[in-house]
């Protein structure tokens, strides 16, 4: 996947350590700052396609990702 995208992010030019929050409160912050982000959902795809499990992605928590992941493989029909 091309990645060329990231440099465009509201994220390059803060500490990465914002997106790797402890706490609901980190996550909010991290959040905000994906929220008007212009790669955000290239950010979020990249995310779900790698299977990345930590950190705010695309405006995303890990737990909202799972989430996105489970519906999506509802929709996929059984082979």
């Amino acid at each position: 996947m091309n990645t060329k995208w990231m440099s465009s992010g509201n994220c390059a030019d803060t500490n990465p350590d914002a997106f790797f929050p402890s706490d609901g409160v980190g996550v909010e912050i991290a959040k905000s700052i994906c929220e008007d982000c212009p790669v955000a959902s290239l950010c979020l795809e990249y995310a779900l396609t790698y299977r990345i499990d930590h950190g705010v992605w695309g405006g995303c928590s890990e737990r909202q990702r799972r989430r996105i992941r489970k519906e999506r493989r509802q929709l996929v029909p059984a082979a």
